[in-house]
């Protein structure tokens, strides 16, 4: 049978599909653990992704951190919890990953997706001061007092501040920019950080500016 390309809508990532269940194309916050990277004390360390699609034997992630071929990952999201495999394609921002599941894991996993499918369009309310908004294009850059520059991963945004996930866990109160905006880094969260903007931002721009 042959290959059959699948495009997803909100970036240029093409995924070859090889399997018979089908993916799902989704826009889901995570985090992830790669088995290889780890902190100074020996912890694996977390970073924030955004999950693009998912079956039962494989999903895509958008990541800010990238592994290797065949590297262990873990990966938790609210809606599908706990997911552990490696690494099989290599992509410009982010990888493809198997997942490994026994029988009854994977017949839970299932369950997940079909209630996602199903309900993935109703709205959720957010109780946040200031709307959060999801990016399209997620990768931006971090510059630190230094004039260092180093890349990211921007999680969500809003006119106040953004959250974000990078290969650095930053002092809370460091000054720095996500892009062109400035601003202070307010809390730590599993798997990155959030910074809040010195002055509130043009919602039209925002994303511009990110």
């Amino acid at each position: 049978m042959p290959e059959i390309p699948a495009k997803h809508g909100d970036d240029d990532i093409v995924v070859v599909e090889r399997r018979r269940d089908p993916r799902i194309i989704v826009s889901i916050a995570g985090q992830y653990a790669l088995a290889n990277r780890r902190d100074t004390r020996g912890n694996r360390r977390e970073f924030a992704c955004r999950i693009v699609d998912i079956s039962l034997q494989g999903m895509t992630l958008l990541v800010p951190v990238n592994g290797v071929l065949g590297e262990r990952v873990i990966t938790h999201c609210y809606e599908f919890g706990k997911l552990e495999g490696a690494i099989m394609r290599l992509l410009d921002r982010g990888f493809v990953m198997s997942i490994t599941a026994t029988d009854e894991e994977r017949a839970s996993l299932a369950a997940k997706i079909e209630w996602y499918e199903k309900n993935k369009n109703h709205d959720a309310s957010d109780g946040r001061g200031h709307k959060r908004i999801i990016p399209k294009e997620p990768r931006s850059m971090l510059i630190l007092a230094d004039h260092s520059r180093l890349q990211c991963f921007v999680i969500d945004m809003s006119i106040s501040g953004v959250a974000v996930s990078a290969d650095i866990s930053p002092e809370i109160g460091m000054p720095l920019a996500v892009g062109k905006i400035v601003g202070r880094v307010v809390r730590h969260f599993a798997g990155g950080f959030a910074v809040q903007f010195i002055e509130i931002q043009d919602l039209e721009t925002l994303e511009q500016r990110i």
